[in-house]
């Protein structure tokens, strides 16, 4: 009876295809997170509760709190890899993405406030998730800062507001279950706030130390909040509504336009680094090389 012939073909996978899976955020990674945040609103929104006479309420002092915000954004970014959240690939992903936004930002920031990363930074951390995202966000900054030579006391909050904008998109609903159309939908609608969002907290930022405006725009130290909360956003009517606006548009244009194809690279990419994955060596697959057979066993040696 005739034996018959053996399948040379592999057997295919029964296993199910794996899911887009964001980098895992963990306890200390988190737990700096919250930390840079808290502080973070604490020194945008200190001047609008300093006192008149305190030494807070001068402009000149300033400057040694924003440098302060850096080492903390570092922080972050330390602690993330820290926690076995970020492993190599993430890293190298990472470094690739911050490259592609440092280089985007340049190509039209000085243009009626066109700004390409934005889209990219929503696409990225919808996702690779909000913790992956905000450390993203903070080192394209800082990249993009170092290439067009942007270094200077507003730096540590642009990193902290760019990382706050990425890490809402990964916070986004549905995502897991959401496609198409309508998560296209929901990211442009993001993009289009979050680039006002952006604008209007660096604005923050930069009208406390300005001087010489007019008194409808002006900050006053030691005003009530409500008075001078009124004259910041008649600030924000007359100098940078146009420019936020033209930010957005163009978020939403590009979101619409390349979403999809990028959403499915990013999430192609992040399947098979398979960021979640647990490290291990399955029996048999060669691990232990196979002892050499001795001399005159097998027959062939006399």
């Amino acid at each position: 009876m005739t034996r018959p012939a053996r399948s040379t073909h592999p057997a295919r996978s029964t296993r199910p295809a794996r899911s887009a899976r964001p980098v895992r955020i963990g306890p200390r990674a988190a737990a700096a997170l919250v930390l840079v945040t808290l502080i973070g609103i604490a020194a945008f929104g200190w001047p609008l509760l300093a006192d008149r006479q305190s030494g807070l309420a001068h402009s000149q002092d300033a400057p040694w709190l924003f440098a302060a915000l850096l080492p903390l954004l570092v922080a972050v970014v330390v602690a993330t890899i820290a926690d076995n959240g970020m492993d190599a690939k993430a890293v190298a992903m990472l470094g690739v993405l911050a490259a592609v936004g440092a280089a985007l930002r340049p190509l039209g920031a000085g243009t009626a406030g066109l700004e390409p990363m934005f889209f990219l930074m929503v696409l990225s951390g919808r996702v690779l998730g909000p913790g992956f995202g905000f450390v993203l966000g903070s080192v394209t900054m800082f990249a993009s800062a170092l290439l067009t030579g942007g270094v200077g006391p507003w730096m540590p909050f642009q990193m902290l507001a760019m990382g706050w904008f990425s890490l809402g998109a990964g916070l986004l609903p549905g995502p897991e279950r959401l496609r198409g159309r309508a998560e296209l939908l929901m990211l442009a609608a993001y993009g289009f706030l979050g680039s006002f969002a952006y604008g209007t907290v660096m604005n923050l930022q930069g009208w406390v130390i300005l001087q010489g405006m007019g008194q409808g725009i002006s900050f006053h130290p030691g005003e009530p909040v409500a008075a001078n909360l009124a004259r910041f956003v008649a600030y924000c009517l007359a100098t940078s509504v146009g420019w936020d606006l033209g930010r957005a548009a163009l978020t939403v244009v590009l979101t619409l336009t390349l979403g999809a194809t990028l959403l499915k690279a990013l999430r192609r990419a992040t399947r098979k680094a398979a960021f979640d994955a647990p490290v291990s060596i399955a029996p048999g697959t060669g691990a232990e090389p196979e002892p050499a057979l001795e001399k005159g066993t097998n027959g062939s040696g006399g």
